[in-house]
């Protein structure tokens, strides 16, 4: 089987640049103070934590039901919002694929927020099917993290400008 590729877009009310930097650029210390049941710590294996060639090993909350992810920073592009990386490692590969590889790009919406488009490519080893509905579960958690970064900066009006 070949790859699986998934795509879908969130929406928010925060500019593209504000949400970058909360999600993306802080997201390692954001992410576990406002949600640690979901992202326990990040920790930097490789790399200078943000830049291309990063790997990062994330320890999820103690509610999840994966303790651990290997993720690697593939291409970031701070002046037009793209976000590129990949899992290499964890419990959430389950043996059954060799990475998922993931794009995320933050565009302006006429209305001042931002759309953000991101594109998910799973590779499977040897003949594994993925199912939609496992991919879908992984995008409504990665969803509700959006949605608590943009209640922390509607909250905070003044931090990520």
């Amino acid at each position: 089987m070949g790859v699986f590729t998934y795509e879908t877009e969130f929406t928010s009310t925060i500019p593209p640049a504000r949400l970058f930097k909360a999600f993306v650029l802080d997201g390692d210390n954001l992410i576990p103070k406002i949600a640690p049941q979901a992202i326990q710590s990040t920790e930097i294996l490789e790399g200078d934590g943000t830049g291309h060639g990063t790997i990062k090993k994330i320890t999820f909350g103690q509610g999840s039901q994966f303790s651990y992810v290997k993720h690697k920073i593939d291409s970031i592009d701070k002046d037009n919002f793209t976000y590129c990386y990949s899992i290499i490692e964890g419990d959430v590969l389950s043996g059954k694929l060799e990475k998922i590889s993931y794009e995320t790009k933050f565009v302006a919406s006429p209305d001042g927020g931002s759309i953000i488009k991101s594109t998910s490519n799973y590779h499977p080893i040897g003949d594994v099917e993925i199912k939609e509905e496992h991919v879908k579960e992984g995008k409504e958690k990665a969803s509700v993290l959006f949605k608590l970064v943009e209640g922390y900066l509607h909250a905070n009006p003044d931090a990520y400008n």
